[in-house]
Protein backbone atom coordinates (compact mmCIF):
# COMPACT_ATOMS: atom_id res chain seq x y z
CA UNK A 1 0.00 0.00 0.00
CA UNK A 2 1.33 3.48 -0.84
CA UNK A 3 0.56 6.55 1.12
CA UNK A 4 -1.17 8.41 -1.59
CA UNK A 5 -4.09 10.26 -0.59
CA UNK A 6 -5.38 11.51 -4.05
CA UNK A 7 -4.44 10.35 -7.53
CA UNK A 8 -5.06 12.19 -10.45
CA UNK A 9 -4.29 10.50 -13.69
CA UNK A 10 -5.10 12.07 -17.32
CA UNK A 11 -6.88 14.53 -16.44
CA UNK A 12 -8.39 16.96 -18.90
CA UNK A 13 -10.70 19.79 -17.37
CA UNK A 14 -12.81 22.29 -20.24
CA UNK A 15 -14.11 25.64 -18.87
CA UNK A 16 -16.26 28.23 -20.99
CA UNK A 17 -15.96 25.69 -24.16
CA UNK A 18 -12.12 25.70 -24.00
CA UNK A 19 -9.66 23.28 -22.53
CA UNK A 20 -8.19 24.50 -19.50
CA UNK A 21 -6.34 21.77 -18.20
CA UNK A 22 -5.03 18.58 -20.21
CA UNK A 23 -2.89 15.40 -19.72
CA UNK A 24 -2.21 15.91 -16.25
CA UNK A 25 -1.04 13.36 -13.92
CA UNK A 26 -0.05 13.47 -10.49
CA UNK A 27 0.05 12.50 -6.60
CA UNK A 28 -0.68 13.75 -3.12
CA UNK A 29 0.88 11.74 -0.52
CA UNK A 30 0.07 12.07 3.19
CA UNK A 31 2.60 14.71 4.37
CA UNK A 32 3.18 16.56 1.21
CA UNK A 33 3.64 19.82 1.21
CA UNK A 34 2.72 20.77 -2.46
CA UNK A 35 3.07 24.12 -4.34
CA UNK A 36 1.11 23.90 -7.71
CA UNK A 37 2.25 27.13 -9.38
CA UNK A 38 2.37 28.51 -12.59
CA UNK A 39 0.80 31.97 -14.25
CA UNK A 40 -2.94 33.44 -14.18
CA UNK A 41 -4.92 31.47 -16.41
CA UNK A 42 -2.59 27.55 -16.05
CA UNK A 43 -5.61 25.69 -15.03
CA UNK A 44 -4.79 26.11 -11.03
CA UNK A 45 -7.72 27.15 -9.36
CA UNK A 46 -9.85 24.78 -12.20
CA UNK A 47 -7.69 21.85 -11.15
CA UNK A 48 -8.57 23.00 -7.28
CA UNK A 49 -12.14 23.25 -8.22
CA UNK A 50 -11.62 19.35 -9.65
CA UNK A 51 -10.46 18.06 -6.03
CA UNK A 52 -12.84 20.07 -4.03
CA UNK A 53 -15.16 18.04 -6.02
CA UNK A 54 -17.01 21.66 -7.46
CA UNK A 55 -16.13 20.54 -10.92
CA UNK A 56 -15.88 17.04 -13.16
CA UNK A 57 -13.29 16.30 -15.37
CA UNK A 58 -13.86 16.08 -19.04
CA UNK A 59 -11.19 13.19 -19.43
CA UNK A 60 -9.50 11.23 -16.44
CA UNK A 61 -9.53 10.29 -13.19
CA UNK A 62 -9.31 11.81 -9.44
CA UNK A 63 -8.76 8.90 -6.98
CA UNK A 64 -9.11 9.71 -3.30
CA UNK A 65 -7.36 6.89 -1.35
CA UNK A 66 -6.15 5.40 2.52
CA UNK A 67 -9.36 6.22 3.62
CA UNK A 68 -9.54 9.71 2.42
CA UNK A 69 -12.66 11.50 1.79
CA UNK A 70 -13.87 15.53 0.44
CA UNK A 71 -14.85 16.64 4.11
CA UNK A 72 -11.43 15.51 5.22
CA UNK A 73 -10.06 18.54 3.14
CA UNK A 74 -10.01 22.48 4.60
CA UNK A 75 -10.00 24.95 2.00
CA UNK A 76 -9.39 28.51 2.17
CA UNK A 77 -10.28 30.11 -1.04
CA UNK A 78 -8.96 33.36 -2.49
CA UNK A 79 -10.63 36.89 -0.51
CA UNK A 80 -13.06 38.63 -1.96
CA UNK A 81 -13.67 41.96 -0.97
CA UNK A 82 -16.95 41.72 -0.40
CA UNK A 83 -16.01 38.59 2.55
CA UNK A 84 -13.49 41.35 3.84
CA UNK A 85 -15.90 43.25 5.30
CA UNK A 86 -17.95 40.71 7.00
CA UNK A 87 -19.87 42.01 9.70
CA UNK A 88 -19.16 38.92 12.51
CA UNK A 89 -16.61 38.59 15.16
CA UNK A 90 -13.45 36.67 14.80
CA UNK A 91 -14.16 33.82 16.55
CA UNK A 92 -17.41 33.45 15.05
CA UNK A 93 -15.90 33.32 11.49
CA UNK A 94 -13.79 30.48 12.87
CA UNK A 95 -16.28 28.42 14.46
CA UNK A 96 -18.12 28.55 10.98
CA UNK A 97 -15.59 25.84 9.62
CA UNK A 98 -17.37 23.45 11.85
CA UNK A 99 -20.61 23.61 9.81
CA UNK A 100 -21.28 20.42 8.16
CA UNK A 101 -18.10 18.60 8.96
CA UNK A 102 -20.33 15.94 10.87
CA UNK A 103 -24.17 15.47 9.19
CA UNK A 104 -26.37 18.82 9.98
CA UNK A 105 -26.75 20.06 13.71
CA UNK A 106 -28.49 23.27 14.44
CA UNK A 107 -26.07 24.72 16.93
CA UNK A 108 -22.22 24.20 17.71
CA UNK A 109 -21.49 21.50 19.88
CA UNK A 110 -18.72 21.45 23.13
CA UNK A 111 -15.87 19.57 20.72
CA UNK A 112 -16.28 22.28 17.81
CA UNK A 113 -16.05 25.11 20.32
CA UNK A 114 -12.75 23.57 21.76
CA UNK A 115 -11.35 22.80 18.24
CA UNK A 116 -12.27 26.48 17.67
CA UNK A 117 -10.26 27.91 20.22
CA UNK A 118 -7.45 25.45 20.02
CA UNK A 119 -6.48 26.57 16.36
CA UNK A 120 -6.94 30.07 16.97
CA UNK A 121 -4.34 29.42 20.21
CA UNK A 122 -2.28 27.80 17.90
CA UNK A 123 -2.15 30.44 15.16
CA UNK A 124 -1.72 33.33 17.72
CA UNK A 125 -5.01 35.06 17.04
CA UNK A 126 -6.68 34.20 20.61
CA UNK A 127 -6.63 38.00 21.43
CA UNK A 128 -8.69 38.59 18.57
CA UNK A 129 -11.41 36.28 19.61
CA UNK A 130 -14.18 39.08 19.79
CA UNK A 131 -12.59 41.48 17.51
CA UNK A 132 -15.30 42.73 14.64
CA UNK A 133 -13.61 40.48 11.46
CA UNK A 134 -13.86 43.53 8.87
CA UNK A 135 -11.70 45.59 11.10
CA UNK A 136 -8.89 43.58 11.13
CA UNK A 137 -5.55 43.96 9.60
CA UNK A 138 -5.20 41.73 5.92
CA UNK A 139 -2.53 39.44 7.26
CA UNK A 140 -4.64 38.80 10.69
CA UNK A 141 -7.95 38.27 8.54
CA UNK A 142 -6.32 35.99 6.87
CA UNK A 143 -5.17 33.76 9.90
CA UNK A 144 -8.52 33.46 11.16
CA UNK A 145 -9.47 32.09 7.49
CA UNK A 146 -6.60 29.77 7.81
CA UNK A 147 -8.04 28.52 11.33
CA UNK A 148 -11.25 28.47 9.69
CA UNK A 149 -9.84 26.02 7.46
CA UNK A 150 -8.35 24.06 9.37
CA UNK A 151 -11.57 23.40 11.65
CA UNK A 152 -12.75 21.63 9.01
CA UNK A 153 -9.34 20.14 7.77
CA UNK A 154 -9.30 16.21 9.14
CA UNK A 155 -5.78 15.47 7.06
CA UNK A 156 -5.78 17.77 4.02
CA UNK A 157 -5.55 21.80 3.59
CA UNK A 158 -6.08 23.23 -0.05
CA UNK A 159 -5.05 27.02 -0.07
CA UNK A 160 -5.71 28.99 -2.59
CA UNK A 161 -3.45 31.85 -3.27
CA UNK A 162 -2.92 32.65 0.60
CA UNK A 163 -0.73 35.42 0.85
CA UNK A 164 -1.90 37.38 -2.25
CA UNK A 165 -2.00 41.12 -1.56
CA UNK A 166 0.12 40.96 2.07
CA UNK A 167 3.16 42.72 2.51
CA UNK A 168 6.28 40.78 2.38
CA UNK A 169 7.06 40.54 6.16
CA UNK A 170 3.23 39.31 6.71
CA UNK A 171 3.69 36.86 3.69
CA UNK A 172 6.62 35.28 5.25
CA UNK A 173 4.79 34.65 8.89
CA UNK A 174 2.08 32.69 7.02
CA UNK A 175 4.61 30.87 5.03
CA UNK A 176 6.09 30.18 8.28
CA UNK A 177 2.64 28.97 9.82
CA UNK A 178 1.41 26.72 7.24
CA UNK A 179 4.54 25.29 7.43
CA UNK A 180 4.41 24.18 11.49
CA UNK A 181 0.62 22.97 10.16
CA UNK A 182 2.16 21.10 7.45
CA UNK A 183 4.84 19.10 9.93
CA UNK A 184 3.30 19.71 13.81
CA UNK A 185 -0.07 18.85 12.76
CA UNK A 186 0.54 16.02 10.60
CA UNK A 187 -1.92 17.97 7.91
CA UNK A 188 -1.15 17.65 3.95
CA UNK A 189 -0.75 20.85 2.13
CA UNK A 190 -1.78 22.22 -1.36
CA UNK A 191 -1.10 25.33 -1.62
CA UNK A 192 -1.70 27.10 -5.07
CA UNK A 193 0.49 30.60 -5.83
CA UNK A 194 2.27 32.09 -8.54
CA UNK A 195 5.04 33.20 -6.34
CA UNK A 196 7.49 30.41 -7.97
CA UNK A 197 10.31 31.48 -5.60
CA UNK A 198 8.05 31.40 -2.76
CA UNK A 199 7.17 27.54 -3.28
CA UNK A 200 10.52 26.60 -4.32
CA UNK A 201 11.69 27.78 -0.86
CA UNK A 202 8.45 26.14 1.41
CA UNK A 203 7.42 23.62 -0.66
CA UNK A 204 8.08 19.55 -0.41
CA UNK A 205 7.28 19.44 -4.15
CA UNK A 206 6.25 21.03 -7.08
CA UNK A 207 3.37 20.80 -9.80
CA UNK A 208 4.33 23.43 -12.26
CA UNK A 209 1.26 23.96 -14.84
CA UNK A 210 0.64 26.01 -17.68
CA UNK A 211 -2.54 24.40 -18.94
CA UNK A 212 -0.88 21.19 -19.08
CA UNK A 213 2.15 19.84 -16.60
CA UNK A 214 5.67 21.69 -16.89
CA UNK A 215 6.97 19.81 -13.76
CA UNK A 216 6.10 17.30 -11.17
CA UNK A 217 8.34 16.03 -8.43
CA UNK A 218 10.47 17.08 -5.77
CA UNK A 219 11.57 20.68 -4.84
CA UNK A 220 15.01 19.96 -5.18
CA UNK A 221 14.59 18.39 -8.62
CA UNK A 222 12.65 21.47 -9.32
CA UNK A 223 14.85 24.28 -8.50
CA UNK A 224 17.22 22.29 -11.26
CA UNK A 225 14.82 21.90 -13.98
CA UNK A 226 13.95 23.94 -17.25
CA UNK A 227 11.06 25.16 -15.91
CA UNK A 228 12.30 26.69 -13.02
CA UNK A 229 15.17 28.40 -14.50
CA UNK A 230 12.97 29.60 -17.72
CA UNK A 231 10.81 31.24 -15.30
CA UNK A 232 13.11 32.76 -12.56
CA UNK A 233 16.38 33.11 -14.92
CA UNK A 234 18.47 30.34 -12.64
CA UNK A 235 17.60 31.95 -9.35
CA UNK A 236 17.64 29.77 -6.35
CA UNK A 237 15.66 29.51 -2.96
CA UNK A 238 15.05 33.12 -2.33
CA UNK A 239 11.95 34.12 -0.74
Amino acid sequence: MTDALISCKDLTFRYDGRTAVTNLSFQINSGDYLCVVGENGSGKSTLVSGLLGLKKPYFGSICFENGLKQTDIGYLPQQTEIQKDFPASAYEVVISGRLGTEGLFPFYRKKDKDMASEHMEQLGISHLRNQCYKELSGGQQQRVLLARALCAAKRMLILDEPVSGLDPVVAAELYRLMLKINKELNITVVMVTHDIRSAAAHGTKILHMDGQPLFFGSTADYIRSEAYHKITGGGHRNV
